[in-house]
């Protein structure tokens, strides 16, 4: 499962938290409820909690104990339960091993590549992996290519519904124990004076491209070139990609997909860049358990818990988070589990219960969000995210989470206003919900906990609402005002 915990006070984490007494409902700001009106939402669509962490103020609640579906902004109770559960310094393991010898740089076996469950196995890692295999020894492989994905008990479950039926969209990529570059291919065409020319990265061997794009004469450069892909999948794994429309020449453009299932793609890549180092392997390929008395070749250890949280929250890596929740219920599996998510669902329950934290609207899923399913209340995430707040690794669940008008998915909202760099906030965002929630500073520089949820069937212009909560936060905490009629 990784190298073993660092038992860093791990006693302290499970002590209860003392929340604030729940405070009466709150009257919405009139600028907020300007906002509503303007875009035809009900106020009963927004739940709302606001907590003061180091400062004066009184905690306000909307419709705080409505359980709602979160969206992305779920991802903060996966990412800070991996924190604690699985620690800081927890990471995954990928290996490659062997069943024969290996003579004069010629494996006599099977190479075994075995999934640890590791979110982050880049096509950078994953060649210095093989430059690790190739400084062993090894040049060529006789047998074959053998791929173990046992790490994970996976749940049987409907795929989500993008509502747009496209499957090979990155986001919609399903987690797996032997994952390789979230699965993802990257198209990159060029217009050239002989000529269009498109290429695949990875050069996985089983995908074949018909490159149909003309070129034009040189012009401004399109931010989207007029190029599509078709799929047409050919016998075994392997599927030609029709690439048709045009390019002014000298532009260039690229679009990434996720087109084949885990273990062709993984399988791919391996002999893409072994090819690539000068490797061969006979064999075919396949997926079986690697033996207990394998040999072990190279592995490598991927980036921490705290590096992989800062790619899920701040850039709302579905895949990633789904990856992780997993890990979760797999490190803390038992024999009556069904599945790992039914794992990571009963421990983290258990976890915020042994924080004080009581949260009868949790549902969990897949940890990521990206479900219809999914649900908590805001008093719950806002309890949550007050428990962060006194965690030792606060600083570091935090930190993972975008900064306003900055970076990750915040970078392009809340310019201009007093927020810019103000609020570390997960975004949420399905066709039916917007959602804010994080850490957000008042203009006094004192921090406050804030889940901002709106769900409604047409969240048209939603963003720009809670956007509004926080500048009225910032520049009038106060304004929430407690009113016991609401």
């Amino acid at each position: 499962m990784g190298r073993p915990l660092r038992l860093l006070g791990l006693a302290g984490l499970f002590l209860p938290i003392i929340l604030p007494l729940p405070a009466a409902e709150a009257a919405l700001p009139p600028r907020v409820e300007q906002a509503l009106k303007a875009s035809k939402i009900n106020s009963d669509a927004l739940s709302l909690a606001l907590i003061p962490l180091d400062g004066p103020g009184t905690a306000s609640y909307f419709n705080a104990d409505a359980p709602v579906n979160p969206a992305s902004t779920m991802k903060l109770v996966t990412t800070y339960a991996a924190l604690e559960l699985l620690g800081p310094t927890y990471q995954w393991k990928t290996g490659f091993y062997t069943d024969g010898p290996l003579r004069n740089g010629v494996l006599q076996g099977n190479l075994y590549l075995k999934g640890g469950g590791d979110p982050k196995l880049t096509m950078e890692r994953l060649w210095l992996l093989l430059r690790d295999l190739r400084n062993a020894g090894v040049q060529q492989v006789q047998g074959d290519l053998v791929l173990e994905r046992n790490h994970f008990r996976p749940a049987l479950h409907t795929s989500f519904n993008d509502d747009g039926g496209d499957s090979s969209k990155p986001y919609l990529v399903e987690p797996d124990p032997l994952m390789v570059n979230l699965k993802t291919l990257r198209l990159i065409v060029r217009g050239e004076a002989r000529g269009a020319a498109v290429q695949v990265e990875p050069p996985i061997p089983y995908i074949t491209i018909d490159n149909r794009v003309r070129v034009t004469p040189p012009a401004a450069c399109p931010s989207w070139p007029q190029v599509n892909y078709n799929v047409q999948p050919q016998q075994g794994n392997g599927l030609t990609l029709v690439a048709t429309g045009q390019i002014p020449e000298g532009c260039s453009g690229q679009r990434y997909m996720s087109l084949l299932d885990h273990p062709t793609f993984s399988a791919g890549a391996v002999r893409a860049l072994w090819s690539e180092l000068g490797g061969s392997i006979q064999g075919q390929d396949r997926l079986a358990a690697t033996p207990g008395n394998a040999r072990l070749l190279a592995q490598a250890w991927s980036p921490d818990v705290v590096e992989i949280i800062r790619d899920i929250n701040k850039y709302s890596n579905n895949t990633m988070a789904r990856q992780l929740f997993l890990s979760i219920g797999a490190r803390h599996r038992l024999p009556s589990d069904s599945d790992d998510a039914a794992a990571a669902y009963r421990v983290i329950d258990q976890w915020l219960t042994r924080k004080g934290i009581r949260a009868p609207h949790l549902v969990l899923e897949n940890g990521s969000g990206l479900s219809r399913n999914e649900r908590i209340s805001a008093r719950e995430m806002a309890a949550m995210l007050h428990a962060a707040w006194n965690s030792p690794y606060a600083a570091e669940y935090i930190s993972s989470l975008p900064l306003a008008a900055m970076d990750g998915t915040l970078r392009k909202r809340m310019r201009n206003t007093p927020l810019a760099g103000n609020a570390h906030l997960k975004t949420g965002t399905l066709n039916n919900v917007r959602a804010l929630a994080g850490f957000s500073r008042d203009a006094q520089g004192h921090t406050w906990a804030v889940v901002a949820i709106l769900n409604h069937p047409r969240p048209w212009g939603a963003s720009a609402i809670l956007d509004q909560i926080l500048q009225e936060l910032y520049r009038q905490p106060g304004t929430l005002s407690v009113n016991a009629g609401r």
